[in-house]
């Protein structure tokens, strides 16, 4: 804290790659693709580390594929989802040739074509299906039910491939499914694989046939001490349904969650009848997880202070809302000036973050063994108002 200041996101390359090399190892020699959320942590040194590890990138806007090619990405190892494609973003996506657009609907589907046709190239498709699985997460993070804006309905997805495989400007590649995040049963993965599969047939019957099966990501981490997915069994539960299909997995928050951590200093210690509050100088817009889903994080002290005050703390910021807090409730022995971690926080920590109330964005930080460096600078004041102009005839 002494050289970067608070508050602060260190993460750890050595726990990046060895997450990311768990995926990929899993599989063994059968064919796959390990595509890494950028949404999760798009830093460029966080891309730039997975790109040398070979992995592939899950996009979701043209920003985010400018950022892998920035960080020494290869677009044939990107697969482009969202539900919101603009013509400039697929036009520059066909240009660098990315591995495959993720179609989350007709209309999409219509305008890839339209697009590919006006640049006279033939664009990679996968159709996302929606399995209408309950993934049963956060309703925010849930993406495989009906009533979420996500793919097509899978009873659906058979007359859209029928349409691409008779588009001049179309080529099918895969099938796509993701239904959710922080997924920590593997059975609601294997559900949707059977309805995938099932799916899959269907279109072998009408001489539409699949080269790869892209199950999404999803796969949860331990914050609050729950038993996650054993990597390993969850591949070969996937191997061995699917024959010699390659698979492509979109993990973001199983690569980097548990890499990261949010350093924030206790600025005050505020005590009333009902209530104690460490008041500290990280907040809401730094960390917006614990405000926006009620996530939990754990928080250990860094520097423990024998001389500190034990209690139920609740830790929060400086931001004007009630709602701005980082963890509630946590028996802590602290005191003023002491620096906190709040575990967890690699994946949706600085992705997320944002200037309200005017506060800079802070600074990153990655280690690796006994090294660190900054991999992003903490914004200034000015930086905030920098690309605005008072308003004049």
């Amino acid at each position: 804290m002494a050289t970067y200041g608070s508050p602060l996101y260190v993460y750890s390359r050595t726990d990046i790659e060895d997450n990311w090399r768990q995926f990929d190892q899993a599989f063994g020699t059968h064919p796959h693709l390990v595509c890494y959320a950028v949404k999760a942590n798009s830093n460029l040194a966080v891309l730039n580390v997975l790109a040398k590890c070979g992995a592939g990138f899950d996009i979701v806007s043209v920003g985010e594929l400018e950022r892998v090619l920035a960080a020494g990405g290869n677009a044939n190892k990107c697969v482009f989802s969202g539900v919101a494609k603009t013509v400039i973003e697929i036009e520059r996506a066909l240009e660098v040739g990315v591995r495959c657009f993720n179609v989350e609907s007709a209309s999409e589907l219509q305008r890839i074509e339209t697009v590919a046709k006006s640049v006279n190239k033939k664009a990679p498709i996968s159709i996302r299906v929606n399995p209408n699985v309950d993934a049963k997460t956060h309703p925010y993070i849930s993406t495989g039910l009906k009533e979420n804006k996500f793919g097509i309905d899978i009873d659906e997805a058979i007359d859209l491939y029928k349409k691409a495989q008779n588009s001049e400007f179309l080529d099918i590649q895969g099938l796509d499914c993701h239904i959710g995040s922080q997924i920590t049963d593997v059975s609601p993965f294997l559900d949707a694989l059977d309805k995938v599969l099932a799916l899959v047939e269907q279109l072998n019957d009408q001489g539409i046939h699949i080269h790869h099966l892209d199950l999404g990501g999803g796969v949860g981490i331990d914050y609050e001490g729950e038993e996650t997915i054993d990597i390993q069994a969850y591949v070969d539960a996937i191997i061995s349904q699917v024959g010699k299909t390659e698979i492509i997995l979109e993990p973001g928050r199983a690569i980097v969650g548990n890499a990261g951590i949010f350093i924030t200093k206790v600025e005050f210690l505020k005590q009333n009848s009902d209530h104690e509050f460490a008041i500290v100088d990280g907040a809401m817009n730094d960390l917006l997880r614990p405000s926006f889903y009620n996530a939990y994080h754990n928080v250990l002290p860094i520097n423990q202070n024998p001389t500190g005050i034990t209690a139920q703390w609740d830790i929060v910021g400086p931001i004007c809302e009630t709602g701005d807090f980082l963890a509630k409730n946590r028996d802590l022995s602290l005191s003023e000036g002491d620096y906190l971690a709040v575990m967890s926080a690699g994946a949706y920590g600085f992705t997320m973050s944002s200037n309200y109330n005017s506060r800079p964005r802070v600074a990153e930080v990655m280690v690796s063994d006994t090294k660190h460096q900054c991999i992003r600078k903490r914004e200034t004041i000015q930086d905030l108002f920098a690309q605005e102009k008072l308003y004049g005839y």
